[in-house]
């Protein structure tokens, strides 16, 4: 797209890199007219200012010249001292070589003119700038002549060695871009010279075999030393043909896209991948050199382009010189011209102020742009993102903690057409480290079942006695007779009391002191062994003092009425005498009146209340009020106490807790994308029960399990970690009642007989400190195992009972789908013949149990289209043995598919497949 253009019939040359803002100088071109036949000569400087939607270029400098100019070169010499901006060196007709100051140009003091030579014999077409040292000039002539000048010293250049046979003329001199010494020279008989100025000499001598090359320009490679590009003007070879010095006997490849001579080529300093040519075709083509393919294409123009440039500072934009006698700036992002040619086109209409200029009084109509203009000017961009735009290097954080950065690697000196490797690397960081450290003893205190000593060792390292109180009372709820040691924790030790009261002899005193402190459960305690007489008239003060008439045995009027300060008498009342089916609600509600009704203080030992009836909902709802959970430090401390608190309830109970509120949600969902954010995904997917509906969680658990991908299916899902046992069977005997198993779990894996045989029926029997067994749960099981989760450390007992035998017929496989329970059974037939090795063989065994869960999908059509075309599609690459192809299938599925659809059956096909593809099956 044309970005700025201005007539002149000149030549050009941008200003350096480091120049800013960006220029565009023009010397009035030497053998050359305009139409005015005008012979005199200028230089002169426009800024190239991109934010002006504008074609035009401000004229920031001009100047006389005494000479017309072959070539024009901006170079850097001087820049930050004596010239701020640089010089301009311009070669002429006669030998005359001249040297510029830009500042003085552009400021209009002092003579512009700092130098000048006339040691050439001829018209000086060649001139470069040393890339590496600014002072260093190069420049050819007629007769082979090359001179090497020392802008400091501007009278005597050097040469690079003794002038190459036959004399001719210098077309292009070109300083190599990766090593300083080296120079090139080209002629137009297509022979090129490198010259090496340590040596002062020819190292080396290119040219075509073809003898039609006629060589218009040349270009080293930006980036490899032992490459440049020649190009011919002569139509009969148009071409740019890319030499290695390595093997200088041929072209190493040839550019053919030019139908007549190419004129000019520029190499882009910023993208080895981009190269500018433009030929007598009308043509301006840019190239990836490597590829061979032409990657932008400017539309065909009228008249010659004789010289394109790009520019230093602005990679994406070059300048084009024309026979026409117009400099045109170009970018090659693409773009549209209609909007430009609708901006001319109301700039003029503005200056006759719409109006007709013949001063008919009638306004000018719109412009009406025909339709196939606007269609022919859209301009594409290039075919791929230019080397400047394309990051070096980047970085980006993954889900799961990972790190992803990237960056390019290349070895010196390679050749174009090697594509640089790519490399892509991915690590794990990790920021939590005390945070990884206290979640680790957690889940292996859970794992363990060793969590007494955890509360132990999180009693005695806490720092604040409301931490201390809160672990005592989570210890207490894991161990046998915790009602007992929740009243010594109350500070009401009953044993002690009684024990006073025996020695004593006297328990009326001892009742009298305890009412006199107002320590309610205790002198009720004491009455109780003093007989009913004492007690009577214990409960009648009492409630006196309490100005109410309730019965003992309301314990809910109790909770609600009495003195918050108070509220651990209360508690101990609940603890010794409500029933154990209310105690429960009553501790939630005195929990409830602390948090409502009190301040901090009282708050916290609302949680208490909380752990005591083992409300984990409550307990997160009361601590979040209080206490800060952002960190990750605080959200360590709440986890720690609600998994605690949820196994000691799932010990009492024999059963998972209820499914998690929304605002334990919400805590448990934070403290599993921390632990995932540390690379920890498996524990984060322990913590998240399968049970939730809540969104947060089954979002989370969905990403985790693709993150993890298949592994995830031989995790533990529930979210409070327990430990699912089997019990032993003991064969049911002819006696009434049956018979009765009591003693310690053992590990089995659950079974799943197709054919139920006699019934089962299990009680789980839990020791209540006064002394009875109560039934904590109970369940129906086959004759073969009993799955059940309970304390190791706690009582049970399981009572068998006969019931007739039942036989289950399942459905049949839809007809469509039996070839899949053929492919897949038949391949673990196929592996387990081969296999030997004892851990294969064991997941051979267990995978026709997990393929019963696909099994049963497909007899109750419960999955999605989607999913059983990739199903039938692994299949038939089983059956062609085309495992690979399998897997990529298989992930494709996993990958587009949600947790719940999947997990029972796909992770077992991919273990099946890697088994087959290492056993060659």
């Amino acid at each position: 797209m044309k970005l700025k253009e201005i007539e002149r019939t000149a030549v050009q040359a941008w200003s350096p890199a480091n120049n800013h803002p960006i220029y565009l100088a023009t010397g009035t071109s030497a053998q050359q007219l305009d139409a005015s036949f005008s012979t005199n000569a200028n230089l002169e400087i426009f800024e190239v200012d991109f934010r002006d939607p504008s074609l035009d270029m401000k004229q920031k400098g001009a100047l006389p010249a005494s000479n017309r100019f072959h070539k024009l070169m901006w170079g850097n010499f001087g820049n930050g001292s004596a010239e701020p901006s640089g010089v301009l060196v311009g070669g002429g007709d006669n030998g005359v070589l001249t040297m510029y100051s830009v500042q003085r140009i552009l400021t209009s003091k002092g003579d512009p003119v700092i130098g000048q030579t006339e040691k050439h014999s001829g018209p000086v077409r060649a001139l470069d700038f040393n890339p590496f040292q600014s002072n260093l000039l190069a420049s050819g002539a007629n007769d082979s002549e090359i001179f090497i000048w020392d802008l400091n010293n501007f009278s005597v250049p050097m040469t690079p060695g003794t002038k190459s046979q036959p004399h001719e003329d210098i077309s292009v001199v070109s300083w190599n871009r990766q090593v300083q010494h080296i120079l090139s020279s080209a002629h137009p008989s297509g022979k090129a010279v490198v010259w090496d100025l340590r040596k002062n000499e020819p190292i080396i001598k290119v040219s075509d075999h073809s003898n039609r090359m006629h060589c218009s320009g040349m270009a080293w490679h930006p980036e490899v030393a032992t490459q440049l590009v020649l190009s011919s003007e002569d139509d009969r070879l148009p071409v740019i043909q890319i030499w290695d010095l390595r093997f200088a006997t041929s072209p190493l490849s040839q550019l053919e896209g030019h139908t007549r001579g190419v004129l000019a080529v520029s190499w882009c300093q910023a993208d080895p991948e981009l190269l500018l040519s433009s030929a007598k075709d009308n043509r301006i083509l840019c190239w990836n050199p490597s590829m061979g393919e032409v990657v932008y294409e400017l539309p065909i123009r009228s008249q010659w382009c004789f010289d394109v440039q790009w520019c230093p500072r602005n990679p994406s934009v070059f300048s084009a010189a024309t026979f026409d006698g117009w400099i045109n700036v170009y970018s090659v992002m693409g773009g549209n011209l209609e909007a430009q040619q609708r901006t001319q086109a109301d700039k003029i209409s503005s200056s006759f102020n719409n109006l007709d200029p013949f001063g008919t009084g009638q306004s000018l109509p719109p412009l009406q742009v025909p339709e196939q203009v606007t269609q022919t000017t859209l301009i594409p961009p290039l075919k791929k993102p230019p080397k400047w735009i394309r990051r070096p290097v980047g970085v980006s954080f993954a889900f799961g903690g990972k790190l992803i950065t990237f960056g390019h690697t290349k070895a010196p000196g390679q050749q174009m057409q090697q594509t640089y490797p790519h490399q892509v690397f991915i690590s794990q960081v990790t920021t939590e480290t005390e945070f990884l450290l206290r979640s680790k003893e957690l889940q292996m205190a859970l794992q363990s079942g060793n969590l007494l000593d955890y509360c132990q060792g999180k009693i005695q390292t806490a720092k604040l006695p409301v931490d201390e109180n809160l672990w005592n009372f989570l210890k207490v709820n894991l161990e046998q007779d915790s009602r007992t040691k929740l009243l010594k924790l109350l500070g009401y030790n009953t044993d002690g009391l009684i024990s006073q009261a025996l020695l004593l002899g006297n328990f009326e005193g001892a009742v009298e002191l305890c009412m006199r402190a107002e320590r309610f459960a205790d002198a009720i305690i004491l009455a109780i062994a003093g007989g009913d007489k004492l007690l009577k008239e214990t409960q009648k003060r009492y409630f006196a003092k309490q100005k109410t008439n309730l019965s003992v045995q309301n314990w809910q009027d109790i909770v609600c009425m009495c003195d918050l300060q108070s509220w651990k008498e209360a508690l101990a009342i609940l603890l010794t005498y409500s029933k154990h089916e209310d105690y429960t609600q009553l501790c939630d509600m005195l929990g409830a009146r602390l948090e409502s009704e009190g301040d901090a203080a009282l708050s916290n030992d609302a949680c208490l209340c909380y752990i005591s009836s083992g409300n984990v909902e409550r307990l997160v709802e009361c601590w979040v009020k209080n206490h800060e959970t952002s960190s990750p430090l605080a959200l360590q401390d709440l986890i720690e106490k609600v998994m605690v608190l949820s196994r000691s309830i799932e010990m009492l109970r024999g059963i998972a807790g209820p499914a998690p509120g929304p605002v334990l949600a919400e805590r448990i969902t934070q403290y599993a994308n921390l632990l995932a954010s540390q690379g920890c995904l498996a524990a984060a997917m322990n913590y998240l029960p399968s049970s939730s509906k809540e969104l947060l969680i089954e979002q989370l658990r969905d990403r985790l399990f693709h993150a993890q991908g298949e592994s995830v299916g031989n995790q533990q899902p529930p979210p409070f970690p327990y430990t699912r046992v089997n019990v032993g069977v003991i064969k049911p005997t002819a006696a009434k009642g049956g018979s009765t198993l009591e003693g310690a779990a053992h590990k089995a894996g659950p079974r799943h007989p197709e054919k139920v045989g006699p019934k089962l029926r299990c009680l789980w029997l839990g020791k209540r400190e006064e002394g009875y067994w109560v039934v904590l749960g109970e369940s129906t099981c086959s004759s073969l195992s009993c799955s059940f989760c309970i304390n190791s450390a706690g009582f049970f007992s399981c009572q068998y009972h006969q019931l007739p035998g039942e036989s289950i017929e399942k459905k049949e496989l839809p007809p469509e789908h039996q070839a899949l329970k053929t492919t897949f059974e038949g391949l673990v037939q196929r592996c387990s013949a081969v296999a030997t090795d004892p851990k294969t063989r064991r997941k051979l065994e267990d995978a026709l149990q997990r393929l019963e869960c696909l099994y049963e999908k497909l007899r109750e059509q419960a999955l999605s289209p989607a999913i059983l075309m990739g199903l039938h599609e692994i299949a038939r690459c089983i059956e062609a043995k085309n495992y690979p192809q399998g897997l990529l299938v298989h992930t494709q599925v996993v990958s587009s598919s949600s947790f719940s659809e999947v997990s029972g059956f796909m992770p077992i096909l991919k273990v099946l497949m890697t088994i087959a593809g290492k056993l060659n099956v």
